[in-house]
């Protein structure tokens, strides 16, 4: 554990509260989210992410700044799952695109939340049962062949459980009211799609924090740097979404390398189980080495998806307009 001084909490909760509040003022009105607003807001984010970094290197030390800059890396190159999600589920409900950026902000605050919950707990188990590392591992090794074997569970946005148990607790209608998430009907309260989205998105994200959470202790099991480094990546995703909404299809070896760190990190977790419980002579890998095979993987893999021509068929704005059901048919009957 790393001596993390209480001001620097401050500082981050501080720095997360204006963050959020700047850029719900900045998209109070509803309205399209363009390449240029997206590339710049990206900017905005990836810089905040990395002056705080530098600012841990300053404060809590080298090894703590590059246990937060591997981390966050890491968490930014896995959450680029969550944007092939984010455009099915907009498709599949065919969210109105000046829509969309609102869905997303609760879907990030709701993230902020389930995975501070998250970490932790994974936190509290690691500190107190090493063991469980392994069983970590076997999670990212199963993730990895899945995403090798291309055998990644589909999901249908309409049928998740989440908004099954949504449907049952409340109406939900077939056509949007604007930006509202509730109307009443004929003198009751009644959901819009609106809100399927959000559940539909923070369900996704559960299922995405089952890779992410043990990835992330394994580069670090200090509470400090595994949710600071989330947070930021988080904060990141809407700017990267709605900058690469029209490019997603491109990315057709980004998968296999998100596989390869997956399987790094799981042979990461391994040696880090076997050296504390077996023999302190099993070596570990270091942070640094962690920090550049992350960055030089998801480099080349990115590199190597654009260099290839793009698909047949390709799309400039899939989530723009939906492939899911038509009008009329945003619920399962």
């Amino acid at each position: 554990m790393h001596d993390v001084p209480l001001w620097l909490w401050m500082v981050f909760a501080v720095t997360v509260l204006v963050s959020l509040t700047v850029d719900l003022l900045a998209h109070r009105q509803a309205h399209v989210i363009g390449f240029r607003e997206a590339a710049a807001w990206s900017g905005v984010w990836v810089g905040l992410a990395i002056t705080f970094g530098a600012v841990v290197f300053l404060v809590v030390g080298t090894t703590a700044g590059v246990e937060y800059t591997t981390a966050w890396l890491l968490e930014k190159s896995l959450s680029v799952d969550n944007l092939f999600v984010f455009a099915l589920i907009f498709g599949y409900f065919r969210v109105p695109r000046a829509y969309q950026h609102h869905v997303l902000f609760l879907g990030v605050l709701g993230a902020l939340v389930f995975r501070g919950v998250f970490l932790a707990a994974g936190v509290a188990v690691v500190s107190r049962f090493t063991a469980v590392l392994f069983a970590f591992a076997a999670v990212l090794f199963y993730s990895t062949y899945k995403i090798l074997k291309e055998e990644e569970d589909s999901f249908d946005p309409g049928r998740s459980i989440a908004v099954r148990l949504l449907r049952k607790v409340v109406p939900v209608r077939d056509d949007y009211a604007g930006a509202h998430f509730f109307v009443k009907e004929a003198g009751r309260r009644v959901a819009t799609p609106l809100l399927a989205v959000v559940v539909a998105i923070e369900a996704a994200d559960l299922v995405f924090a089952v890779d992410s959470v043990p990835a992330v202790l394994a580069v670090s099991s200090d509470a400090f740097i595994v949710y600071t480094s989330n947070a930021f990546a988080i904060l990141g995703l809407r700017a990267l979404y709605f900058m690469l909404a029209g490019l997603l299809d491109r990315f057709q070896y980004l998968s296999k390398g998100l596989a390869l760190i997956l399987a790094f990190i799981g042979v990461k977790l391994v040696l880090q189980a076997s050296h504390e419980i077996i023999s302190p002579a099993v070596p570990e890998i270091p942070s640094p080495l962690s920090l550049a095979v992350i960055a030089t993987v998801l480099s080349v893999s990115i590199a190597l998806s654009l260099l290839r021509p793009p698909p047949t068929g390709h799309e400039d704005a899939p989530s723009a307009a939906g492939t899911g059901p038509p009008e009329g048919r945003t619920e399962d009957r």
